[in-house]
């Protein structure tokens, strides 16, 4: 008995049929399934642009840059001035200590204290370090016996002296006795002002095993540590001492500068020199320019000058780069502009001038110093003129204009979708669509004025209460945009 499922009645094709059918017709597709697979999947990509591509006048701005090519256009303005503007030369520069000592032992021998903490300010004169001072102690103790013994000697040879030459007066005594012991006077003399040498020597060893700052500064990473036997003037310094207040920035500048740095300084002007981070824009400190070098280094052909500052905060650091700015003069009484009304062209440097009818006309300038944002006008604009700084470049000579505050011109506003128009050539139809049953889409309207194409469509239910939805069609381009009418909903 054959146990195996009987074939349903209702099937027309078994699945091996169905099979053979399906590949019987696609046999006759040139390329087969791949040509297929192919041209579905670019008819997809062409139907998902057309559904999310806007209307030609979609998102157009109502504004007056799309009036044409004589709309006016908006501007900012600003008015010439008379002013002061201030020459200054930038300059790139280090900070350098006005001086830097390395604290080294004077006298050897063993590192018994530190009396500092590294990063501390000290003063000039503080004790950094102790060495054992038991040596020097005792050798100026010695020498001060020894200064004492001759001391003693020298009196008593002054006193023999002086009997000698009253014996002498009685010609009691030869006169080369007398002259023997002024002789042994003098030489005791002699001694005991070696030995007060020797005391001082002493004294000042000892001394040295206090090693002192020489200077008020901030001390660094100590280099030694206690229990090291020092020798003295070695290599290797105990610590080094920066002096932070005041300190001084060191910068070049070009040789062809000199000349005018040179003559203010000659008038007594003390110039003022800025100190700014990398971005220039934070001024750290101002100090004042200190002395100019007395050669030109060949090799850049620049000068190097120096200016000091107080650094009453420490802002600035030791071997730091900064920015510098010296202001060598003050211009008065100059036509001053923002930089931003500055315009180039092939014939030079131009600016906009603003009419009082709304216009505005190229007039050429000649520069003069330029100070940050602003600029001196040497010729070609007077005090009060009225010169264009922002939207220049969409003007041209005897273009109009829309100052700030007036109000901007009314623009065309382009037929909204869903709205008939009137043109020539009539609209696509819309396309019905429901839930059950689609319905017939609407007729899209002629061409509308404006120049684009423009649809819009509606929802409406289905005739027997379930949701359908209409497309309108879009008009074809015949002078104007058309819009299309919504269909109505499948029944």
């Amino acid at each position: 008995m054959d146990q195996r499922t009987p074939k349903n009645p209702f099937d027309p094709l078994d699945p091996g049929q169905a099979i053979a059918r399906r590949r019987t017709w696609v046999r006759y597709v040139p390329g087969g399934m791949k040509t297929l697979v192919i041209a579905t999947a670019v008819l997809l990509v062409a139907l998902l642009v057309w559904a999310i591509k806007p209307a030609p006048n979609a998102g157009r701005p109502n504004n007056p840059f799309f009036a044409g090519r004589n709309a006016p256009t908006p501007v900012g303005i600003a008015k010439a001035s008379l002013g002061d503007i201030d020459v200054t030369l930038n300059a790139l520069g280090t900070v350098t200590p006005l001086a830097t000592v390395v604290a080294k032992p004077q006298v050897g021998g063993q590192l018994v204290k530190i009396d500092f903490e590294e990063g501390q300010t000290v003063r000039a004169g503080q004790t950094l370090a102790e060495i054992d001072p038991r040596p020097y102690q005792a050798s100026r103790d010695q020498a001060q016996g020894q200064l004492a013994r001759d001391q003693a000697q020298l009196a008593n040879a002054q006193v023999d002296l002086n009997r000698y030459q009253t014996l002498q007066a009685q010609n009691s005594i030869a006169q080369q006795q007398v002259d023997t012991q002024a002789a042994l006077v003098r030489q005791l003399q002699g001694t005991v002002k070696a030995d007060q040498a020797n005391v001082e020597t002493a004294t000042i060893n000892l001394d040295y095993a206090n090693v002192k700052s020489p200077i008020t500064g901030r001390v660094g990473l100590r280099q030694v540590d206690l229990g090291n036997v020092l020798i003295a003037g070695q290599a290797t310094g105990i610590v080094v001492v920066t002096q932070l207040q005041p300190i001084s920035v060191v910068f070049s500048v070009p040789e062809d500068s000199i000349d005018q740095i040179m003559g203010r300084v000659r008038q007594g002007a003390k110039l003022k020199v800025d100190a700014f981070d990398r971005a220039q824009t934070h001024m750290i400190e101002s100090g004042t320019l200190s002395t100019v070098d007395n050669q030109i280094d060949t090799t850049t052909g620049t000068v190097k000058l120096r200016a000091v500052y107080q650094n009453p905060n420490n802002l600035l650091f030791p071997n730091q780069f900064v920015n510098v700015r010296l202001l060598v003069d003050t211009l008065h009484n100059q036509i001053v502009v923002p930089v931003a009304a500055i315009q180039r062209g092939a014939s030079g440097t131009f600016v906009y001038i603003v009419n009082s009818n709304h216009t505005v006309s190229m007039r050429a300038v000649t520069l003069g110093q330029t100070n940050n944002d602003r600029v001196a006008i040497a010729q070609g604009l007077m005090a009060g003129d009225t010169v264009v700084v922002d939207g220049a470049d969409r003007l041209r000579d005897g273009a109009s204009i829309i100052l700030p505050g007036e109000p901007m011109p009314a623009a065309t506003t382009p037929p909204q979708g869903g709205q008939a128009g009137q043109g020539a050539a009539p609209g696509r139809g819309g396309r019905g669509r429901g839930r059950r049953g689609g319905g017939a889409g609407g007729a899209g309207a002629g061409a509308a004025p404006g120049g684009a194409i423009a649809g819009a469509g509606a929802q409406n239910n289905g005739s027997d209460g379930s949701a359908g939805s209409g497309r309108g069609g879009r008009g074809r381009p015949a002078g104007g945009a058309g819009a299309g009418a919504a269909g109505p909903g499948g029944g």
